[in-house]
């Protein structure tokens, strides 16, 4: 039986997943935690196989979870999580698996014959499925910047390259990908953009807008201090204030 705890601050996410665990005939649930503080207590004291962990939790989250455990004796850990841009730290913290809510049957069924495979000392490691291989190709390690993004539609990832998005647009707790033929709603704030995106190709002009220098055609003054950029697909954006200093070092104007 692989003996298994529940992480999450939700309980109608614990009792989802609880009665989707209840099909499994070799899953024996053992407990459930709303908070990684109690996490980290129940596994040391009930030792489960197997921990579905919540990324995003209050004081402590899921991968302060993860780094408080003794790395040779930690169970397997699959984390759970309605946001794509943790994946690539789920799998720097040697995670199992990676899950988006809602968590589906199918995809279930595809963690736990990984997690099988990782127990059972007979059977090689079961690769990763093509979704999440898309999802971390290219993806940058820390601090270097991304060679794509994959955003989620529906219940699959579509992948853009940055190469392809002309501009960025703040959009409340996401933003626009703008590419020459689509807009993708990715989840991210400007200032995580900042940091994924290379410097050398990409700026940002105004708090709700980053712009791919390669894509600006003509740079219009725009009142005291300020520019309307034009892009190669027409999109007039006008800068702020704010960031003079680096349009000036990067256009000189």
């Amino acid at each position: 039986m692989i003996r298994t705890l529940l992480v999450d601050d939700e309980a109608l996410s614990r009792e989802r997943l609880a009665t989707l665990l209840a099909h499994e005939p070799d899953v024996e649930l053992v407990g459930e935690c709303a908070g990684g503080r109690d996490a980290i207590a129940c596994i040391r004291e009930l030792r489960p196989d197997l921990v579905f962990l919540d990324v995003q939790m209050p004081e402590v989250d899921g991968f302060q979870v993860v780094a408080r455990l003794d790395p040779d004796d930690a169970p397997a850990v699959v984390f759970a999580t309605a946001y794509d841009e943790f994946a690539l730290r789920a799998f720097e913290a040697a995670a199992t698996d990676y899950l988006l809510k809602p968590i589906g049957p199918e995809r279930l069924a595809v963690t736990l014959g990984r997690v099988r495979a990782r127990l059972s000392p007979s059977r090689a490691a079961a690769p990763l499925d093509p979704g999440v291989s898309s999802l971390l190709e290219g993806m940058a390690t820390a601090g270097e910047p991304r060679e794509r993004f994959a955003v989620r539609t529906g219940s699959r990832f579509v992948i853009v390259r940055a190469a392809d998005v002309a501009w960025v647009e703040a959009a409340d707790n996401y933003v626009r990908l703008h590419t020459a033929s689509e807009t993708h709603l990715f989840r991210a704030t400007m200032a995580e953009m900042e940091r994924m995106l290379d410097p050398r190709r990409f700026l940002r002009v105004h708090r709700s807008a980053i712009i791919a220098v390669d894509q600006v055609r003509a740079i219009d003054p725009w009142g005291l201090g300020e520019h309307q950029f034009v892009l190669a697909d027409g999109t007039r954006l006008t800068s702020s204030r704010g960031y003079r200093k680096p349009i000036r070092a990067v256009f000189g104007c």
